[in-house]
């Protein structure tokens, strides 16, 4: 029987504190049951032209980890548009699933197991179901993520607890019956886009716990501005 293929995403910006050593987890993890699931994991590394050279690390470590890729992109056109290009790639390229997850350890490798023992079409690393969490956050942090998860859950019809977070395992077919020039989100507020269009073309969703901790090294990109334009997209996508 043919593996299942599976194609862990990482969507970077100026992250080469973080890349070497999450690159070099992620295979030891996921080789501890890989064969036994008859799985195979590739990594591709979606980098938007970081002046810190990220890029350029994957290119000159591809003899070293020869199931890792790179895809250079022109400059910062917004993480949604990332992980669409992941997207897109894993479509291209035969894949069965796709894992999207944040180059900062905030997604710990530790959970790709529990993530791929579940094959619904998609597979939420959740924050807020039993046993989920978060370290690291200040109060208003916490506040201002729980506001816009139950607004948009309610909002959109969304039965998963974390609709934001973005540590997913997709089935790559039902990714296949998205319309990507449709979407309206380009930064953090695509993961709540993604969830409702994936509703709408009746996919399955599974969520289960992770702890997600706060970025130690690097500097974290979100902010209050795009908390607003997540809140303006779940408008938008209920009118």
């Amino acid at each position: 029987m043919n593996p299942t293929r599976f194609l862990v995403t990482i969507a970077t910006y100026n992250e080469i504190e973080n890349l070497p050593q999450l690159i070099a987890e992620i295979f030891r993890e996921t080789d501890r049951f890989a064969e036994e699931r008859n799985f195979t994991f590739d990594i591709l590394v979606v980098d938007d032209n970081s002046p810190d050279g990220t890029g350029e690390w994957c290119d000159a470590h591809q003899e070293e980890f020869p199931r890792l890729k790179c895809l250079h992109r022109s400059g910062k056109n917004g993480l949604g548009t990332a992980v669409i290009a992941a997207m897109q790639y894993a479509i291209e390229n035969g894949y069965d699933r796709m894992i999207n997850m944040d180059a900062d350890f905030s997604h710990h490798p530790k959970y790709l197991d529990a993530l791929t023992a579940k094959m619904e079409d998609v597979v939420v690393g959740s924050r807020y179901t039993r046993g989920g969490g978060i370290v690291g956050w200040p109060f208003v942090r916490h506040v201002m993520s729980r506001c816009i998860n139950g607004f948009g859950r309610t909002l959109l019809g969304l039965r998963v607890h974390d609709i934001s977070g973005s540590y997913r395992n997709y089935r790559v077919s039902t990714l296949e019956k998205l319309d990507f020039s449709r979407f309206q989100s380009r930064g953090y507020s695509f993961f709540e886009e993604v969830l409702w269009r994936l509703k709408l073309v009746g996919a399955t969703m599974a969520e289960v716990p992770i702890i997600f901790e706060d970025r130690v090294l690097g500097t974290s990109k979100i902010s209050l501005k795009e908390s607003v334009t997540a809140v303006k997209t779940l408008l938008m996508l209920r009118r």
